[in-house]
């Protein structure tokens, strides 16, 4: 199924000045509205685990669904992975386990062909 790249221009404007809108609401809400006050612990702790939800939901697409692959799961980017998540848990250092899984990677992609 292909999508008609033509798009009329009116539309195409609407969605862009809407979607710049909506982003500059959503951030003033948090710089103008509530930027000088003291956030509650609670919702703190809660912002904490932001980055540990949001990552993992970007990254997951890109090793079980690659676009390399004609998005067919590859034994090279699942080993990476793993490599990756189990240097992270065993050093507690993220570019050790970065320079981890981009090892095993590579390696893994070379000796596959």
């Amino acid at each position: 199924m292909t999508a008609d790249p033509a798009i009329d221009k009116l539309t195409l404007w609407i969605v862009i000045l809407g979607l710049g809108l909506g982003s500059y609401l959503l951030r003033f809400l948090f710089l103008g509205v509530i930027g000088n006050r003291t956030i509650p612990l609670w919702i703190l702790r809660h912002l904490r685990y932001t980055a540990v939800a949001v990552i993992p939901a970007l990254v997951a697409p890109m090793i079980l669904w690659p676009a390399a692959t004609g998005e067919q799961t590859d034994p090279a980017r699942l080993a990476a992975a793993a490599a990756t998540l189990a240097a992270g848990l065993l050093t507690r250092n993220v570019l050790v386990a970065i320079l981890t899984g981009a090892a095993v990677l590579y390696t893994l992609l070379y000796a596959l062909g």
